[in-house]
């Protein structure tokens, strides 16, 4: 029995089928192609030196910035949230943090290390790394400039006034009154030992990374972030919350019947 979905969506034939796929394969070469060159523009960027010294404290205790590259040249840095007050991590960076340990296996092996800073004590850090089975490095920033100087911490006052200097911007948004929110910092060390900031990323720019996004654009119901009436739902949670029973349609199929 088909979905509702599929009542309201539009059927044709083979033939007609593959000439609309056809002509939106030329606009997907398009965005490859514009991709591309992003990226290309992206790494040609001019750097910053990393001036100040930054002190992090790590499993074997306290670590520097250039510790963090360990041993490699080109490092990236996911700002998780996780403030010192909180006792679990963000539910939308534990779904990002979800897709580190994976590419990190690569990774590695092309001269980057991956890893995520937070302000949250170390203790707590690990104990939530453990309780979510990640195996990536995860420091506490606590007591450091690190994550003000880096656009993603901001001080009760700031959140007071109900504009944050974020992603290059002043925001207003209530939503986004918090002291802490995402992004993504890239740095490179010369063979000195001289460290530059190349690039940091907020917002709808860590879309990129989180792989689970994307897999659901390639269905027929996208990410399914707006309920019926067109709000926005908060569909993430922490991949240890989620309900025993896989998601499915409430209209034509019982959920007990594919658990």
């Amino acid at each position: 029995m088909p979905t509702a979905e599929a009542v309201d969506h539009k059927v044709v034939s083979h033939q007609d089928w593959v000439m609309a796929r056809r002509a939106l394969l030329a606009r997907e070469k398009e965005f490859t192609h514009a991709r591309e060159a992003m990226a290309q523009t992206l790494r040609e960027l001019p750097w910053e030196k990393v001036e100040k010294e930054y002190a992090f404290e790590g499993e074997n205790g306290d670590v520097t910035l250039d510790d963090l590259f360990a041993g490699r040249s080109q490092l990236i840095v996911y700002h998780f949230m996780f403030s010192p007050e909180w006792t679990e991590g963000c539910p939308g960076c534990s779904l990002t943090a979800d897709h580190i340990d994976g590419p990190n296996q690569h990774l590695r092996h092309h001269d980057v290390t991956l890893m995520c800073i937070s302000r949250a004590p170390y203790s707590n850090l690990a104990a939530y790394k453990k309780r979510m089975g990640w195996h990536f490095p995860w420091v506490s920033s606590e007591g450091s400039d690190f994550n003000c100087d880096f656009g993603v911490s901001f001080t009760k006052d700031q959140v007071a006034s109900g504009k944050l200097p974020y992603n290059y911007g002043v925001i207003e948004e209530k939503r986004y009154m918090s002291e802490e929110l995402p992004g993504l910092s890239v740095f490179y060390k010369d063979p000195s030992g001289q460290i530059f900031h190349t690039y940091s990323t907020y917002a709808r720019g860590l879309d990129s990374i989180i792989g689970v996004n994307h897999f659901l654009d390639l269905t027929p119901k996208g990410r399914n972030e707006r309920d019926a009436d067109g709000k926005m739902v908060d569909w993430v949670k922490r991949h240890d919350q989620y309900e025993d029973k896989p998601a499915a349609s409430s209209c034509c199929h019982d959920g007990g019947a594919h658990s």
